[in-house]
């Protein structure tokens, strides 16, 4: 009888794999998102230099923080020998040599000594349908197509772990003030409020600014508990916990508010807040990160680890040296990942030398995802009023600069209300007759 591995659950279909064969051209478009991987070991072996640079390279993805990767080269006699007197890792993630019969050799060899529940992920050349079935029967988890890029690596390892038929996890968009004081929590409120109204998405807003966070002001709430509860209780977090945290602030938007009090200080652990944004993006589509104006090892987690970043900057030199910083610092830190987008706010502050929107453009090498005019009177109307600039003023363009936002986020197209039924006209006649 031939040697197999354990039939894998979480086996990918044909159209499964067609899907994620496109993510290498499609990464560039919004809708793409790769959820992270979890705490598993996966050891590689490969047989040529460029699948292990971007194996290697896939390593250092944001997503695969929790994941222990380990490489080495010698394809599938190396890892036949390797597992002869040890355990096997959760993944084991091959290159395929030249032939079809040498993988399937090597293959029955490696499956020999393979502890159950070892998935196996076989990287490849061979673009043919027979041989994925025939490596998915004989229990293969997955088949990659070579070239492969860092991302279709990290796609292939996050999809072993997926549940079949589960709701896709929520993303993540982390919005950071490049100062203090440049209104990056309006816009972060703002936009979630947006994204909830006119998106049809449940969305919920995670004050990060433990001490000082408005949050709960700029929505008018004063729950008893917030953020702080699950960060400062990781153990105590899941759902049902996460659940009654949560706070109702509009239609299809929540809020988790900050204490915003000074009894305590609060020096968090790098990976604090992530027991909460597990929590979060099995609970929501989208997740609203207003990250304080603070540099230290878990806000600068949090936004490496988030799916998107928007920097806030007002229109100073100060301001555009820390949004070039960030950007480059993201940039260079999520290779895998789209460029951080930036805000312009507080623009036409009277009597303020400024920069000009082209030349903060043309030293950060893209333009902004909106500029938004200096209104202080609307502006302090709704913080004062605990609301929405929607709530104060719907007709203001700054109301349509948030719903721009939250279209470039989101990747979604407004919900207006139910299509009408063409049918429905001639109900209406024969009503009235």
């Amino acid at each position: 009888m031939t040697p197999s591995f354990s039939a894998s659950p979480s086996a990918a279909t044909a159209e499964q794999m067609a899907q994620r064969a496109s993510v290498r051209a499609a990464e560039t478009d919004l809708d793409i998102h790769v959820p992270p991987v979890p705490r598993v070991s996966v050891q590689a072996f490969c047989e040529s230099p460029a699948i292990a640079g971007a194996i290697q390279a896939a390593g250092s993805d944001r997503r695969m923080a929790r994941a222990n990767l380990k490489l080495q080269m010698g394809g599938l006699t190396a890892a036949e020998e390797a597992y002869r007197q040890a355990s096997t890792p959760n993944v084991i993630l091959v290159e395929s040599p030249g032939t079809r019969e040498a993988l399937f050799s090597g293959l029955e060899r490696l499956a020999e000594h393979c502890d159950p529940g070892t998935k196996v992920v076989v990287v490849g050349r061979l673009n043919d349908i027979m041989l994925y079935r025939e490596l998915i029967r004989r229990g293969v988890s997955d088949y990659l197509i070579a070239p492969v890029e860092p991302l279709d690596i990290v796609a292939a390892l996050s999809g072993l772990y997926t549940v079949p038929d589960a709701e896709p996890l929520g993303r993540t968009l982390a919005i950071y003030g490049a100062k203090g004081g440049v209104g990056a929590s309006t816009i972060a409120h703002n936009v979630a409020f947006a994204v909830a109204r006119h998106f049809d998405m449940e969305t919920v807003i995670a004050d990060l600014d433990l001490p000082f966070g408005t949050a709960g002001l700029d929505f008018n709430q004063d729950p008893p508990q917030g953020t702080a509860d699950a960060v400062l209780s990781p153990e105590r977090v899941d759902a049902a916990f996460v659940d009654r945290l949560l706070s109702k602030c509009a239609e299809r938007l929540s809020l988790l508010a900050a204490p915003a009090t000074l009894e305590r200080t609060y020096d968090l652990t790098p990976e604090a807040i992530d027991p909460l944004l597990d929590v979060l993006r099995a609970a929501a589509p989208m997740i609203v990160l207003d990250v304080p104006h603070v540099w230290n090892a878990w806000s600068r987690h949090a936004l490496l680890g988030a799916d998107e970043v928007l920097i806030v900057a007002a229109p100073d030199l100060a301001n555009l040296r820390n949004a070039k910083n960030l950007i480059d610092l993201l940039r260079t830190s999520r290779p895998n990942d789209k460029p951080a987008r930036y805000v312009l706010n507080q623009v036409g502050l009277a009597k303020r030398p400024e920069i000009r929107a082209a030349d903060f453009a043309k030293a950060l090498g893209s333009e902004p995802l909106a500029v938004l005019p200096f209104e202080a009177a609307l502006f302090g109307t709704a913080a004062n009023n605990g609301q929405m600039i929607a709530e104060v003023n719907a007709g203001h363009k700054s109301v349509e600069s948030f719903r721009a936002i939250a279209r470039a986020v989101t990747g979604r197209i407004e919900q207006r209300g139910a299509k009408r039924s063409m049918i429905a006209p001639l109900i209406a006649r024969m009503r009235r007759t």
